[in-house]
């Protein structure tokens, strides 16, 4: 019974799912959400994400790297150097494989256009490409900071 369980395990894929299908499954509860409460009443929670092609980090449909079938990533590599991932077609049914990676490693306006065109000229996620420019703006910040090149900016603290 085992081997024929561990055979079945083997061949099955993953079957594709409509997006908001999986938005309505993950929404409420999933292993990458962080929630944190207000400081009063009025203020309530906020539910924040951390899974990949989540630019905005906010637990929301549009932003999902989840349930949306085509998601925008932008992340620092080891090098110091940024990259932009892209879910492919095969992403639905095949897990790691199923993701294009472009190195970011121009010059910032020219990989702003990279952004831009990969973005809204291939129809491929227009509503994103605020978030998908400010993302790589905060990681260019950060990735000048860690070579050295610029200093790193003080965190305010309110008032004092």
């Amino acid at each position: 019974f085992c081997e024929a369980f561990r055979k079945f395990l083997y061949i099955s894929k993953m079957v594709a799912a409509a997006d908001s299908l999986v938005w309505e499954l993950v929404k409420n509860n999933n292993s990458f959400m962080r929630k944190k409460s207000g400081k009063t009443s009025r203020s309530g929670s906020v539910r924040f994400s951390v899974e990949r092609g989540n630019l905005a980090s906010l637990s929301t449909y549009k932003y999902s790297g989840i349930a949306n079938s085509k998601t925008i990533d932008i992340s620092s590599t080891d090098d110091n150097r940024a990259a932009l991932t892209l879910k492919t077609k095969k992403a639905g049914t095949s897990g790691k494989s199923g993701k294009a990676t472009i190195a970011l490693n121009k010059s910032f306006r020219r990989t702003a256009k990279t952004i831009t065109g990969q973005a809204t000229d291939n129809y491929y996620r227009s509503d994103l490409k605020s978030a998908a420019l400010a993302k790589y703006s905060a990681v260019y910040r950060g990735n000048r900071a860690a070579k050295g090149v610029k200093k790193a900016r003080a965190v305010k603290r309110g008032r004092a």
